[in-house]
């Protein structure tokens, strides 16, 4: 039997999806359409068939949005990074709002009794943190440097990023002269980069010991971009410095409002856009309302983001977090502040079973920033720490929103406030915040 052949076809789209994917209804099947808008009428064909929804490439947009603009990055519609810069900002978190509804409605059953003003902040130029791809393609005669491609495995061309914070932002093409010269430039296969308040740090992944041209390559990057140049052949404990040879300290970030300075490494895990992060754990305080007298929980810690600034509050706080060496730098920077009525602790929060003499001891307030995966473990626990009032931020609204559900139906809580934190503008990760207090 001779395969159907594809054909251009015209819709109407009459919603859109959180990543970007204008969804019309064609004979009774859904067809989501890449970078179509609600309200459009759009030219497409279909690439992939699904059971229950086809996937379509957008060819022409016949009536546009009002929402819709010109994508500011020449790479859009190739790399991954990026999925609504065809969307204003505004529009984009309406979007991202209504998953986050869409979330709590359907997977939780709950509905806030107040919708907070999405949190915003720098549009362009706020990523601190990313991790490069790297791919030498003799085939293009150059090393390509960047991200993946929005449909395939492979690292998209690319010659500039707009959502990376500035210098870096200019240097893909730097970084692919760079890497091309070097000796190894088919066994670098990624830069991770950190961008801190007193310095910018690359860390180079090296799967084969670089020669002594190679590091003297690295080195006069390193000197001519002022960078710290460092070396990863492993796993990241095996990150060490190259470049420069010694450094007046480490890199550090400050939460001005608390009088913190906050250290971290290269590899790290830390907020990636500054200017949400400040505003965001202002919000957080703000809403604990913690005290003198109050005992504060900050589960999934880190290296003390939220800890630090509640002990400034709080009678005391306790900070938890599965990985060691984030709870070791926590603590440091709780010792470089002069903090001491704050605590850390390791603990896998996925595997407790309420038995930690720390559960037991309960709590007053609660802070929780947990992965993508949420806090099944701690939620469905609620009963044994017993705080008032639960700061809850989120970085997957599907498992908030599960999350939520636990809480308001199973634990006797309610949801004061939620809101999204617009901290990945132009892309398709919704990062949001939510309240809950004891009913």
């Amino acid at each position: 039997m001779a395969r159907r052949r594809r054909e251009p076809e015209t819709a109407s789209i009459n919603a859109v999806t959180h990543d970007g994917r204008g969804i019309a209804d064609v004979d009774g099947k859904k067809t989501f359409v890449a970078g179509a808008l609600s309200g459009e009428t759009v030219q497409f064909i279909r690439r992939k068939s699904r059971r229950n929804f086809d996937e379509a490439e957008l060819l022409d947009v016949i009536e546009a949005s009002p929402d819709r603009i010109d994508a500011r990055c020449d790479a859009f519609g190739r790399c991954g990074g990026c999925s609504l810069q065809h969307v204003t900002p505004a529009h984009q978190r309406t979007i991202k709002s209504g998953t986050l509804k869409d979330n709590l409605e359907r997977i939780g059953r709950v509905e806030p009794e107040a919708w907070l003003q999405p949190m915003t902040g720098p549009e362009w130029h706020y990523r601190r943190r990313a991790r490069l791809a790297v791919k030498h393609v003799p085939a293009k005669g150059r090393t390509l440097v960047g991200f993946r491609e929005r449909h395939a495995p492979f690292i998209t061309d690319m010659h500039r990023c707009e959502v990376l914070a500035k210098p870096v932002d200019d240097m893909i093409d730097a970084l692919s002269e760079l890497i091309g010269q070097l000796s190894i430039r088919a066994r670098l296969p990624q830069i991770e980069v950190a961008i801190a308040d007193n310095d910018i740090a690359l860390v180079f992944r090296v799967l084969d010991p670089p020669t002594d041209e190679d590091k003297a390559a690295l080195t006069a990057f390193g000197t001519e971009n002022q960078l710290r140049i460092y070396l990863q052949p492993r796993g990241l404990d095996s990150v060490t410095l190259l470049y420069p040879p010694s450094i007046d300290g480490p890199l550090c970030y400050t939460l001005a409002e608390f009088g913190l300075e906050i250290a971290f490494e290269p590899t790290d895990f830390v907020q990636v856009n500054s200017d949400i992060n400040q505003r965001m754990v202002h919000f957080a305080i703000e809403q604990l309302q913690a005290g003198a007298d109050d005992r504060v929980l900050d589960l999934y810690c880190g290296i003390g983001n939220f800890s630090l600034p509640l002990a400034r509050q709080a009678g005391a706080v306790l900070g938890v977090e599965g990985e060691a060496s984030l709870v070791a730098r926590a603590a440091e920077n709780a010792r470089r502040n002069n903090i001491s009525n704050v605590e850390f602790r390791v603990a896998d929060l996925g595997k407790i079973d309420g038995t930690e003499s720390w559960i037991k001891a309960g709590c007053d307030r609660l802070l929780l920033d947990p992965a993508r995966s949420g806090a099944a473990e701690v939620v469905t626990r609620m009963q044994l720490f017993k705080p008032t009032r639960i700061v809850y931020v989120s970085c997957h609204p599907g498992t908030l929103a599960r999350d939520a559900g636990t809480l308001v139906h199973e634990q006797g809580y309610k949801l004061e406030s939620a809101g999204i934190i617009d901290m990945f503008p132009h892309t398709a990760h919704v990062e949001s915040i939510a309240v809950f207090t004891k009913a």
